[in-house]
C-alpha cells in the first residue's frame, strides 16, 4: 500500500491572521426587524449571531476581524463591539450586581474589529462584501471568510480551516462542507470532488453545483459560508464576473479557480474540501433561525431544561 505523503511545496501565502465576516444584505425575509437592525444582531441566547461568529474566529487565533455591513449597520456594530456602557457598569455596581458586567467585558476583549460598509458600486451578491474588504488583506497572506448567516455548533470551522492550511501549502482555497440528506440536495450548493489521488486523497474540489436535482447531485456534501481564501480569489471576484441572477458569487470564483488549476500542466485542483466537525446551521430565514436558536439554547444555556419541559408540555 502506498503511504500518503504531502509533496514538498513552497508556500505562496502566509497563514491567515485576518477574517472577513459579512452581513451586508437586505435580509428582507426578516422585516420589520431588519428595518433598523442588522440581521446578524439577532440573538442566540443572550449573544447576537455576529458575536458567535467573531468568537469562533478569535478562539482559533485570528487577530483581526473585518465586518462588512450596510451603511445603517456600521454604527450599530461599532457601538456593540466598542461601547463600554460605563453608565450600565456604574448602575450594576450600585445594585451589587457587577458580576453581570463580565459579559460586556468579554465583548470588549475580543480581537481588533474594523467595521466597513460594502462598496455600493459593486453588484449584488455574496462575493461583493469580500471585494469591499480587499484593501484590508495583505497580498502575501491567506484570509478567512465567514458568512454571518451560518453558525457552527459544537466546533470551530475556522480552526479546521487553519489546520488544513497548515497541511496543504499549495492551497488556493479551502471550503467547509457538511453532509445533508439526499432529499435536500436541491436546496444547496453541492460539491463534486476530483478523483481520489494517492497523495491528496479525495478532498480536492472539482466543482460546486448549485441546487442540483436529487438524481443529478454528485454527492451529499453541501458547501456553506466558511472559507479560507487567498488573494488569488480577487482575480476571479471581478465586478464583471457576475453569474446567476446577475450576482457576484463567491462559489463561482472558487469553482473557476479549481477549473483553471485542472487545465494547467499539474491537472490538479488546489481547492481543498473539508468536512465540519461540528453542526452547521443556517439562520438565513425566520424558520431556520428559530430552529438554530432553539438548538443553541438547548446546548448552551442554563435554562435549557425549562425549555425542554415547556416544549414537551405544549
Amino acid at each position: 500500500m502506498v503511504e500518503k505523503q504531502q509533496t514538498t511545496t513552497t508556500r505562496p501565502y502566509e497563514r491567515p491572521t485576518t477574517a472577513i465576516i459579512t452581513d451586508a444584505g437586505f435580509a428582507s425575509r426578516f422585516l420589520p426587524w431588519t428595518k433598523t437592525n442588522p440581521k446578524a444582531m439577532a440573538p442566540m441566547g443572550n449573544k447576537p449571531i455576529m458575536q458567535l461568529v467573531v468568537e469562533e474566529c478569535a478562539t482559533a487565533g485570528i487577530d483581526n476581524i473585518i465586518i462588512v455591513t450596510t451603511t445603517e449597520g456600521k454604527p450599530i456594530y461599532e457601538d456593540y463591539f466598542g461601547n463600554a456602557v460605563t453608565t450600565v457598569k456604574k448602575q450594576l455596581k450600585a445594585q451589587g450586581k457587577l458580576n453581570r458586567y463580565a459579559e460586556v467585558e468579554q465583548v470588549l476583549d475580543l480581537p481588533k474589529i474594523c467595521v466597513i460598509t460594502q462598496d455600493p458600486a459593486l453588484p449584488y451578491g455574496n462575493g461583493s462584501p469580500i471585494v469591499s474588504a480587499k484593501d484590508y488583506i495583505a497580498r502575501n497572506e491567506a484570509f478567512i471568510v465567514c458568512y454571518s448567516d451560518d453558525i457552527v455548533l459544537g466546533s470551530s470551522d475556522v480552526a479546521t480551516l487553519l489546520k488544513s492550511f497548515d497541511q496543504h501549502p499549495d492551497a488556493s482555497a479551502i471550503i467547509m462542507t457538511q453532509e445533508v440528506p439526499r432529499t435536500e440536495v436541491n436546496k444547496y450548493g453541492i460539491v463534486s470532488l476530483q478523483s481520489t489521488d494517492e497523495v491528496y486523497g479525495s478532498n480536492l474540489l472539482d466543482n460546486i453545483i448549485e441546487k442540483p436535482s436529487i438524481s443529478e447531485a454528485p454527492s451529499t456534501l453541501a458547501s456553506y459560508g466558511r472559507y479560507l481564501l487567498t488573494p488569488r480569489v480577487f482575480d476571479y471576484l471581478r465586478p464583471s464576473a457576475t453569474g446567476k441572477d446577475g450576482e457576484l458569487w463567491t462559489v463561482d470564483a472558487i469553482t473557476q479557480m479549481a477549473k483553471d488549476d485542472m487545465a494547467s500542466p499539474s491537472a490538479r485542483s488546489t481547492v481543498y474540501v473539508e468536512r465540519t466537525k461540528g453542526q452547521w446551521r443556517t439562520t438565513g430565514d425566520p424558520k431556520n433561525y428559530f430552529m438554530a436558536q432553539l438548538e443553541y439554547v438547548l446546548e448552551n444555556e442554563d435554562y435549557a431544561g425549562a425549555v425542554r419541559e415547556f416544549v414537551a408540555n405544549h
